[in-house]
């Protein structure tokens, strides 16, 4: 196994059901990532020693997913120079608006790439992670362009 490049982090096992969609689109494309529950209130040592190490462990960004106050995204970003994509978990209170909410709202200087809530998001933040990763690499590159013309290809061309 290759070692991974990405990090799909959430805060709680109840946030897989979302980000396995992000596990699964990088899968599709060949790239190599960890998953692992790290909760910026419940785990706090956890999270910083997993955002001081990813860097030196060979990762190249940090996909984040997080509900409610969503503190995950952003604290992983205040720890870290990779680039880190938040993907906000949607909440029954208030749908995930109150995730987006926390997520997109970084002080200047912290950024978190700040994906759509729910499963939409988590499908772009791997297929963002993918891009940003092919800049660097030919082959993911045409597997990234494969993948979007296999789409391009599944949309019918009437209703019928």
């Amino acid at each position: 196994m290759t070692e991974p490049l990405v990090g799909i982090i959430m805060g709680s096992s109840s946030d897989w059901e979302t980000m396995r969609h992000a596990a699964e689109t990088l899968d599709q494309l060949g790239v190599a990532h960890e998953t692992k529950i790290v909760s910026a209130h419940r785990t706090p040592r956890r999270l910083y020693e997993y955002a001081a190490s990813a860097k030196q462990r060979g990762l190249k960004l940090v996909i984040a997913g997080a509900g409610g106050a969503a503190h995950l995204p952003g604290m992983t970003a205040s720890m870290t120079s990779l680039p880190v994509l938040g993907v906000p978990i949607e909440s029954q209170a208030l749908k995930g608006m109150d995730s987006l909410l926390s997520i997109v709202q970084m002080p200047a200087g912290v950024p978190v790439g700040t994906l759509a809530i729910g499963k939409a998001g988590a499908i772009n933040a791997a297929l963002l992670a993918a891009a940003m990763l092919a800049n660097g690499d030919a082959a993911l590159s045409a597997r990234l362009e494969a993948w979007r013309e296999k789409q391009t290809g599944s949309v019918a061309d009437s209703p019928e």
